[in-house]
């Protein structure tokens, strides 16, 4: 199982990003994927996830009617779109699926 998150970056306040985790090595197909954030000196949080179809998310509330995850299975690749970024969404962001972590990807929101 490889994934490799990209799409981090520093944007100001308000700004959007998208981040991709492109996955290999399983069928991506037949699992759910989800999007996890760690800032500086914190535990690592779900951000939100995605059932296999892409027909159900889930979010956490600090990023709801925020961010929007997605999935193209014809690409292997989950996104995380992110709206209305705030300086509290600084994080590095981690793709996961059955135990699986990605080497992350910076999102630094400042002004």
């Amino acid at each position: 199982v490889q994934l490799v998150e990209s799409g981090g970056g520093l944007v100001q306040p308000g700004g959007s990003l998208r981040l991709s985790c492109a996955a290999s090595g399983f069928t991506f197909s037949s699992y759910g994927m989800s999007w996890y954030r760690q800032a500086p000196g914190k535990e690592r949080d779900l951000v939100g996830s995605i059932t296999n179809t892409g027909s159900h998310t889930y979010y956490t509330d600090s990023v709801k009617g925020r961010f929007t995850i997605s999935r193209d299975n014809a690409k292997n690749t989950v996104y995380l779109q992110m709206n209305s970024l705030k300086p509290e969404d600084t994080a590095v962001y981690y793709c996961n699926t059955i135990g699986h972590w990605g080497q992350g990807t910076q999102v630094t929101v400042s002004s």
